[in-house]
C-alpha cells in the first residue's frame, strides 16, 4: 500500500542580487519522527548541514558537481528557479530480503531546481539523510569532478577501512583513526564509520557511504580542508588498460574527468546514516532504499536465495571416497550428495573447472553438463565461478551456455575496480545473467550500492575481508568478525563466506592454507548465520567435516538465508553483537563476542504470547581452550524471559525458537 503527502511549495525569498550574496536562502527536510534534519543553503555557493536532536553533526559543507568547460553546478552563481517538498510513506516488499520482508520506505525531501537544468535533492529519514544531484541536460555530459564534503564538528575518531589504491577488492582490516590521518595516499574505502558521541562506548554514530551507484565512479574519502573534514576522492575514468593476468587488469592512463554520461539522470545518494547507539545500526535499510526501484519485468519465483556447499575454502578435501578429490566430476556428485542430503539448493564449482581465458572451453576432468544433470536430479542447483573479465569477454556466448547446460547462478570474481566502466560491468552482467535467470555473486568487488535492489538476481557481494583470509593471514580476529555488522554490512549483503569446522582460539591459531581453520569458537562460526546478512550463504567447509558434526549441521541445515523480521537486540562495534531473526513462524538469535568472555542477557520479549520451545547452540565448558567444544541444549522458553548466554573469549551463541 502506498500514501504520499505533499507538503507546500516553498516560496522564493525575494533578495536582489546582493542582498543574496550576503544571505544564503535555506530548504531544508525534517525525518518523520522529527529528530533528524538536512539543510541546504544556496548562498555564494550550495551547502548542506546535518542535525539530529538539535545536536549539529555536519556544518555547513559545499557540494558541486564541475562539467567540462568550466561548467559548475552548485558553484557560485547558481541561482534557484523553483523549490519543493514532500512527504512519502511507501512500501518495499524485497524479493531477497536480509533483514525484513517489507520496508518501510518514510522520509521527507526537499528539491531544489536551479536555473540552467539542474537540481539537488535532500532527503531526511528517522536514521539518517542523504543528497544527490540530478541533471536534465541535453545528450552527454561530462563530469569532471564531483565536490562532496562532511565537515564534522571536531575531529572525531572513525573506524576505517583503508587503502591507497583504486585497484582493490574492498577487503579492509578496520582501523580507529582520526579523521585528520586520512591524508593522501590514505583513502577511506566505504562505509566510514565516525564517533560522534564524544568517545562513549556504544555512543552515537554517523556513517557515510552511497546508494543508486549507476553509470559513475564509487566514491572514497579522505582529508578535506580542515581536520574535522572530509572529501569525496573519485577514480577517473580509465583510458589505457594493461592485463597482467586473464584477471588483473590494471589502468595505466587516466582521463582527466569521472565520468562521460547522459545528460538526464539522476547521480548517486550520498548517504549519511546516523544511529544514537551502535546496535541502531543493525537495523538500518537506508541504502536499499535509497537504491533504484526493481528493473527485473515479470515472475521472480526463478530467484531462489539459500545455502551453497563451497568447495575452494576447503581445497576440496573429502575423505572416506573411492576416488581422488579435486576439480573432477566424481568429487562435485560428491558435494551434490551432501547438499541433498541436507536440502541445500546449491553447490558452486569454483576456479578450476575452465581453462582460464575462455569459459567455453572445459578442463579435462570436469562434465559441467553431467555435474548439473546429477545435482539437479537431487535438487540441487549449480552456480558457476568466472573471472569478470573473460566473462566480460564471452557475456552473450558463455551465459547462453550456463543457461544451456541448466546452471542456476555465476560467482563473478576480480572486478577489483570501481570506476566507470567496471560499475557499469556490473549491472550489465547483472541484466544479462537475470534473462537467463541466473542468480549472481559478485566476489572481489566493491561494497553493495544498490544494484541488488534494481537487479533481485544479485543475491550477494563478497568486498569483505572474509574467512577465506584465514588461509594466508591472521587477521580474521573475533574484534574483526565483531565489527564487520557495524561497518561493511550497513552497505548491504555480505559474502563473508562462514562455516570453519575447525575452531581455535587465537593463541592455537596457525595458517594452513589447505586445511585452513578458524579464530573463536564453533558457536562463534555458527552465529554468523543469523548475525550476517546474505541471501546466498556459503557452507565454507568440507562435507567430510560437516558430516562429522551433526549437532553443527542440525542448526545449519535449518538455518534461513532471508528474513522476515529482524530485531537488534544488543551490541557495540568490535566488542559484540546480538540480533534476533524471524523467518515465518521460527525466530532466530545469533551473538558473538570478541576476544574477551562475556555474558549477554537475550531478552525475549519479542517472542508472541504462549509456550515457546529454544534449541540452543552454545559455548561449552572448555571453549576457552578448545574452539571447537560446544554445547547443545533445548528449553522451554516464554515471552519476556531473560536468558543469559555466556560466551568464551571469541565465543558465539545460536538458537532456533520455535512455537510449542
Amino acid at each position: 500500500m502506498r500514501a504520499r503527502l505533499a507538503l507546500a511549495v516553498c516560496l522564493l525569498p525575494a533578495m536582489t542580487p546582493a542582498a543574496r550574496a550576503q544571505r544564503a536562502a535555506t530548504y531544508e527536510a525534517q525525518s518523520p519522527d522529527g529528530r533528524t534534519r538536512i539543510a541546504v543553503a544556496v548562498g555564494d555557493r550550495v551547502t548542506y548541514t546535518v542535525t539530529r536532536g538539535g545536536a549539529t553533526l555536519i556544518g555547513p559543507s559545499p557540494v558541486s558537481l564541475t562539467l567540462d568547460r568550466g561548467r559548475v553546478l552548485g558553484g557560485a552563481g547558481a541561482r534557484v528557479s523553483s523549490s519543493k517538498t514532500r512527504r512519502v510513506d511507501e512500501t518495499i516488499r524485497p524479493v531477497a530480503p536480509t533483514k525484513n520482508a517489507t520496508v518501510r520506505d518514510r522520509y521527507a525531501e526537499v528539491r531544489i531546481d536551479f536555473r540552467g537544468g539542474y537540481a539537488l535533492e535532500a532527503r531526511a529519514y528517522d536514521d539518517g539523510v542523504a543528497y544527490r544531484w540530478v541533471t536534465s541536460l541535453p545528450d552527454s555530459i561530462t563530469v569532471v569532478s564531483e565536490e562532496a564534503t562532511f565537515r564534522f564538528a571536531a575531529n572525531h575518531e572513525a573506524i576505517a577501512g583503508l587503502d591507497s589504491t583504486f585497484m582493490t577488492h574492498q577487503e579492509p582490516a578496520w582501523h580507529r583513526v582520526r579523521l585528520d590521518t586520512l591524508r593522501s595516499p590514505r583513502m577511506a574505502l566505504l562505509p566510514l564509520l565516525v564517533d560522534v558521541g564524544g568517545g562513549t562506548a556504544g555512543g552515537a554514530k554517523l556513517a557515510i557511504t552511497e546508494s543508486a551507484l549507476e553509470d559513475y565512479a564509487g566514491m572514497y574519502l579522505g582529508r578535506g580542508d580542515a581536520p574535522g573534514a572530509l572529501a569525496g576522492i573519485f577514480p577517473r575514468a580509465a583510458r589505457a588498460e594493461r592485463a597482467k593476468n586473464d584477471r588483473d587488469i590494471e589502468v595505466t592512463e587516466r582521463h582527466d574527468y569521472i565520468a562521460r554520461t547522459a545528460g538526464r539522470r539522476t547521480f548517486p545518494w550520498r548517504v549519511m546514516i546516523v544511529a544514537d547507539a551502535d546496535r541502531e545500526l543493525l537495523e538500518s535499510e537506508l541504502v536499499y532504499r535509497l537504491a533504484p526501484a526493481q528493473r527485473l519485468q515479470g515472475d521472480a519465483s526463478w530467484i531462489r536465495p539459500g545455502l551453497v556447499a563451497w568447495d575452494w575454502w576447503n581445497a576440496l578435501n573429502v575423505r572416506g571416497v573411492p576416488f581422488r578429490s579435486g576439480v573432477n566430476t566424481e568429487t562435485y556428485k560428491y558435494y551434490a550428495d551432501f547438499a541433498a542430503r541436507y536440502r541445500i539448493p546449491y553447490i558452486v564449482l569454483d576456479e578450476g573447472w575452465y581453462e582460464l581465458g575462455d569459459l567455453l572451453k572445459v578442463k579435462p576432468g570436469v562434465d559441467v553438463p553431467e555435474i548439473v544433470r546429477y545435482a539437479e536430479s537431487k535438487g540441487v542447483g549449480v552456480i558457476l565461478w568466472a573471472i569478470w573479465k573473460t566473462l566480460d569477454d564471452q557475456m552473450a556466448p558463455a551465459l547462453d551456455q550456463f543457461q544451456r547446460w541448466g546452471v542456476r547462478g555465476v560467482k563473478v570474481d576480480f572486478m577489483q575496480r570501481d570506476d566507470q566502466a567496471v560499475v557499469n560491468f556490473y549491472w550489465r552482467c547483472a541484466r544479462e545473467a537475470a534473462a537467463r535467470h541466473l542468480v549472481v555473486d559478485f566476489h572481489g568487488a566493491h561494497k553493495p550500492a544498490g544494484l541488488n535492489r534494481a537487479w533481485p538476481n544479485v543475491l550477494t557481494f563478497e568486498g569483505v575481508r572474509g574467512l577465506e583470509w584465514n588461509k594466508w593471514s591472521s587477521d580474521i580476529t573475533p574484534e574483526h568478525t565483531t565489527t564487520l555488522p557495524f561497518t561493511r554490512m550497513l552497505a548491504g549483503p555480505m559474502d563473508f563466506t562462514p562455516g570453519a569446522m575447525v575452531n581455535a582460539q587465537p593463541r592455537d591459531f596457525r595458517i594452513v592454507n589447505d586445511r585452513p581453520m578458524s579464530q573463536g569458537t564453533r558457536a562463534h562460526q555458527l552465529a554468523m548465520y543469523v548475525v550476517y546478512e546474505s541471501p546466498l550463504q556459503m557452507l565454507a567447509d568440507s562435507p567430510s567435516e560437516y558430516l562429522r558434526e551433526p549437532e553443527s549441521m542440525e542448526f545449519l541445515a535449518a538455518v534461513p538465508t532471508v528474513w522476515d523480521e529482524t530485531r537488534a537486540l544488543d551490541g557495540r562495534v568490535g566488542d559484540y553483537v546480538m540480533v534476533a531473526r524471524r523467518r515465518g513462524g521460527d525466530w532466530y538469535v545469533g551473538a558473538m563476542g570478541d576476544g574477551e568472555p562475556r555474558t549477554l542477557a537475550l531478552d525475549l520479549s519479542f517472542l508472541g504470547d504462549g509456550a515457546w520451545t529454544m534449541d540452543a547452540w552454545a559455548d561449552g565448558p572448555n571453549a576457552d581452550r578448545i574452539g571447537t567444544d560446544l554445547r547443545r541444549e533445548t528449553r522451554p522458553v516464554t515471552r519476556g524471559e531473560r536468558v543469559e548466554v555466556k560466551m568464551a573469549p571469541g565465543g558465539g551463541f545460536a538458537a532456533r525458537i520455535r512455537k510449542q
